[in-house]
Parts: structure tokens; C-alpha cells; sequence
């Protein structure tokens, strides 16, 4: 399954003061701090004066490491031919642009069926062993139920240029919504960090600064009609369920979204009679830097039908 990665590591001043697992996952984005954390625990990680066990030693900057990445483990999931529409593909990376209905990654109540069996299939070996396990290398997920585009790494220098630009927001993100309402004002910048729910821990919320993880989405009007709205939303973060939270939070839920609102007894029969039943929400742009070759790439994937249904017929609701 190849070999283990050695990385040496030296971290910068402002590292002073932190936990150890904090500032390694700062100056290795690639990895999550859980598997840092794990890496550390594991023994993997040392300094000059030997091997440091414990992921809170607080650091006091210009550390020198050396921390040594075991080579990836099978997968245990199964690969499965399963139609994917794949606008671009290389040796390093491709792009997907998923439907609605399709899980990322296998977990309870969904242990197969989803985007990893399928690209376990259409990859065959040639993917990003990033993360312990050689399994397709998801840098960044959507929901089930949001359609269109994400970008996955074949290589692990894919994989680590990939989540270096996602960790210092410089990938185009912009999704079309379907929102309750029309915003006033029809274009603004919402701010609020995103934890998971004290009371559902299915939802996330917005909770005081300091808690969760800092979000920020930008959105514009694109189109009114009679009770509800067409909405760009640009993300300058990518948190679990921003859009849908955020949008929710200035009173224009996504239309179709039963785990943040309700949807207005005048729309619900629309939605009913089109059989709607996800949040309105499409990954329509994802622009990034080849990690690899340094070329700019950009992709826009078109609405899908069941969101082009339903503007119809609000368009045609407002127009009565």
C-alpha cells in the first residue's frame, strides 16, 4: 500500500503558547488535528530531545520536528460501478459534478451506494492514501441532498496542495439557492461561527465568538419572484451546513430544507406538486489552482433539472 512519509517540521514563532496538536495541524493543513493527534499519541512525532507523546505540550515556536506518516491501509469499502459525470480528470486530480441523493463518504445508514464506492471503482488503486486509509481522497465534502461540484485528489501531492488552498480560502465556491423570501437587502455578508447544536446534534447553529468554527458567506439576489428567491452564495468558508444555517439565520431558509425551516404554506404546494423534497442548494462553481501543474481551473456545472422546475414554476407563480 506503499511506503511511510517522513516530514520535517519547523514551526514559526507565533506557534508559541499552543498546543502542540494545534500548531502541528496549522503548518500541516492536509491532516485533520484528530489525526495529528493520533500520529502523536502513536509516537510518530519527535524533537531533538526525543519523542514527544502527548498532543497538548504547549509549544514555544521554532520547534524543529519529525514526524513520520505510517504508509496508508486498505480500505475496507467496497468498490462499486456506480455512473459518475466527471467534468475533468488527470493523473492527479478529478472533478465530480454530483447529484443530489448521493452520500460522500459511507457511514451508518449508508454503507454503500456513495461517492468513495464509486470512485474506489472508477480510480482503481490510483488515489490519495491522505488520511490512514487508501480511499479516494475527499478534500472537501457536500451534503446528500446538494447537488454539484466537488474536486477529489489521485495523489497525495494533490491531496496536500488541494487542502493548503481550502485551509487559506482561496477556492471559488458559489452555490445557487432557492431561499423563502426576498432578501433586503438583496446582497450582504453573513458572519457567524458554526458549532454543532447544544439541542439536536444532527444541526448545526450559530453559536458566541470563540465557540466553533469562524464562517463568513456572501450572498447576492439574483432573482424575485412572489414569495421566494433565486440566491448566489459565495462561500469564503466551508463549514458543515454554512449556507443552509447562515441563510437560515437572516430569515431566507432554503426552500425544501426540513432540517432548518419550514416551508411557506404558499410554496409547500409547489414543492409538493414537483415532488421537492431536498434543500434547494446546487455547488454551482468551484475554481482552484492545479496543485500540480499551477494552471487555473474553473468549472460551472448547470442547474440541475429539479431546481430549474422549481424557478419555473415560482417565476410562473410570480407572475400571476
Amino acid at each position: 500500500m506503499g511506503a511511510e512519509l517522513s516530514i520535517n517540521i519547523t514551526l514559526p514563532a507565533t506557534a508559541a503558547g499552543q498546543r502542540l496538536d494545534k500548531a502541528l495541524a496549522d503548518a500541516l493543513p492536509q491532516y485533520s488535528r484528530e489525526r495529528l493527534k493520533n500520529l502523536v499519541q502513536g509516537g510518530r512525532l519527535s524533537a531533538a530531545a526525543g519523542v514527544i507523546w502527548d498532543p497538548a505540550t504547549k509549544m514555544k515556536g521554532g520547534e524543529a520536528l519529525a514526524l513520520v506518516v505510517p504508509a496508508p491501509r486498505a480500505a475496507d469499502n467496497e468498490a462499486q460501478d456506480i455512473p459518475l459525470t466527471i467534468p475533468f480528470e488527470d493523473d492527479h486530480l478529478l472533478v465530480v459534478d454530483k447529484p443530489a441523493g448521493l452520500v460522500v463518504h459511507p457511514a451508518a445508514g449508508n454503507l454503500d451506494g456513495t461517492l468513495v464506492n464509486a470512485l474506489l471503482h472508477h480510480c482503481a488503486g490510483r488515489l490519495s492514501g491522505i488520511g490512514g486509509v487508501a480511499r479516494p481522497g475527499i478534500v472537501h465534502r457536500i451534503d446528500k441532498d446538494t447537488s454539484g461540484l466537488l474536486v477529489v485528489a489521485k495523489t497525495d501531492k494533490a491531496h496536500e496542495g488541494l487542502a493548503a488552498q481550502f485551509a487559506a480560502h482561496d477556492v471559488e465556491r458559489r452555490y445557487t439557492a432557492i431561499v423563502g423570501g426576498v432578501p433586503v437587502p438583496p446582497a450582504g455578508r453573513i458572519e457567524g461561527a458554526l458549532a454543532r447544536s447544544s439541542t439536536n446534534r444532527q444541526k448545526m447553529a450559530i453559536v458566541k465568538d470563540g465557540r466553533g468554527k469562524h464562517a463568513v458567506t456572501h450572498f447576492r439576489t439574483v432573482a424575485a419572484f412572489s414569495g421566494a428567491a433565486q440566491v448566489e452564495c459565495r462561500l469564503e468558508t466551508g463549514r458543515t451546513h454554512q449556507i443552509r444555517v447562515h441563510m437560515a439565520s437572516i430569515g431566507h431558509a432554503l426552500l425544501g430544507d426540513a432540517v432548518y425551516s419550514r416551508t411557506p404554506s404558499k410554496l409547500a404546494p409547489i414543492l409538493k406538486d414537483l415532488g421537492f423534497a431536498r434543500q434547494a442548494l446546487h455547488a454551482a462553481t468551484l475554481g482552484f489552482v492545479h496543485p500540480v501543474t499551477q494552471e487555473k481551473l474553473c468549472f460551472e456545472s448547470p442547474l440541475p433539472a429539479d431546481m430549474v422546475a422549481l424557478i419555473g414554476r415560482l417565476d410562473g407563480t410570480g407572475q400571476e
